[in-house]
This record gives C-alpha cells, sequence and structure tokens, in this order.
C-alpha cells in the first residue's frame, strides 16, 4: 500500500481567515464547534444559521490567500508518489472554487456533505481507503486541533500547521509543528 498526504484548507492551505466568533455571534451560538450546534437546532433556525455561515465561507473564499507555496506543497507529493486528499469542514462548492482559482490537484476530496466530519477518525479512514493507503504512513496536516485528533484516531501521522501565529496548547497532540508548508517536505520523505 501506499502512503498519502491528507491536507485541511482553511488555515492550512489557505491563512486564516474566517472569523469563527463573529459567525457564532451572528448566528446566536455560544462558543464551540459550529457544524454540531447547526446540528441541534430546529430546521427553521437551521436553516437561517446555515444562511450566516454559508455568506461567511463565501467571502473568505472570495479573499482567500494561500501561503506561500501551498500549489507546489501539494503538486510535490503528488509528484513523490504520494496519494493527496484533501479533507475540510468546508463546503463542496467552495473547495471546487479554490481548487479552480488556484489550481489544486487532489486526488480524493472529502467535504462536510460526504458524511462525518472531523474530528472523526472516519473521513481520514475513508480518503485513505480510496487512495489505497496505509494509515500508518499517511499523513493528516491541519491548523486545528480537530485535524490531529482526526488524523491520530485514524493511525495517520500528524503535522499542525501555525503558520506565523502562536502555537496552541495542543501543539503537543501533533507529531510535528511547522510554520511554512514547505517543511513538510523534509518531514514526509524522511518516513
Amino acid at each position: 500500500m501506499r502512503s498519502a498526504v491528507i491536507f485541511d484548507l482553511d488555515g492550512t492551505l489557505t491563512q486564516p481567515n474566517l472569523n469563527f466568533d463573529a459567525i457564532r455571534s451572528e448566528i446566536g451560538l455560544p462558543p464551540g464547534p459550529i457544524l454540531e450546534a447547526l446540528q441541534q437546532m430546529d430546521p427553521t433556525s437551521r436553516r437561517r444559521a446555515e444562511e450566516i455561515l454559508a455568506k461567511n465561507e463565501w467571502e473568505a473564499a472570495r479573499s482567500a490567500v494561500l501561503y506561500d507555496g501551498a500549489v507546489e506543497v501539494v503538486a510535490t507529493c503528488r509528484s513523490e508518489g504520494f496519494g493527496v486528499g484533501l479533507l475540510t469542514r468546508n463546503t463542496r462548492p467552495i473547495v471546487d472554487f479554490l481548487i479552480q482559482t488556484h489550481g489544486f490537484v487532489f486526488d480524493a476530496i472529502r467535504t462536510r456533505e460526504d458524511g462525518a466530519v472531523k474530528p472523526s477518525p472516519e473521513p481520514v479512514r475513508s480518503i485513505c481507503s480510496e487512495l489505497s493507503a496505509n494509515p500508518s504512513s499517511s499523513w493528516m496536516v491541519g491548523d486545528y486541533l480537530f485535524d490531529i485528533i482526526s488524523g491520530s484516531e485514524a493511525g495517520t501521522k500528524t503535522v499542525l500547521m501555525i503558520g506565523s501565529g502562536t502555537e496552541p496548547e495542543f501543539a503537543t497532540r501533533a507529531d510535528h509543528v511547522i510554520r511554512k508548508l514547505r517543511e513538510l517536505h523534509a518531514i514526509i520523505l524522511n518516513r
């Protein structure tokens, strides 16, 4: 079996530009994961909340700035023989827009419409299965605790992308912490 590199999107390939606190405030949610809170709403409230979330996600997608080397790092992973996946809690239309806008190529994609979302390990396992990749020799690369949990529980190694931000407390749960995507190449080739 081959190895895979699975990337998160927002805050990993694109620089962070979603203000989750402002989104929660606009919807009227307490602190915590937004998608899980939406699941608990009545249909009318949920529809309104989904519209607010979609508006904010589209604004972020249209103004997205990639991290330096994002497209090249993904392409290099593919050229090195890795299966390359994208795993995001965002929507398929936004993913399609960003792929077309920036020229990314992925071998497998999972969005929130495709079933379980991070922090569940299921989507990481699903991508590995689709790519005929062994989780134990694969990587989950993301910027948030849910990425690390999802990858770890699925049996992959994990890389936390923090860019120029402060290293979060949960960084110790990742196998590696990077500030630039180009650092990833040396880590995954040192398998």
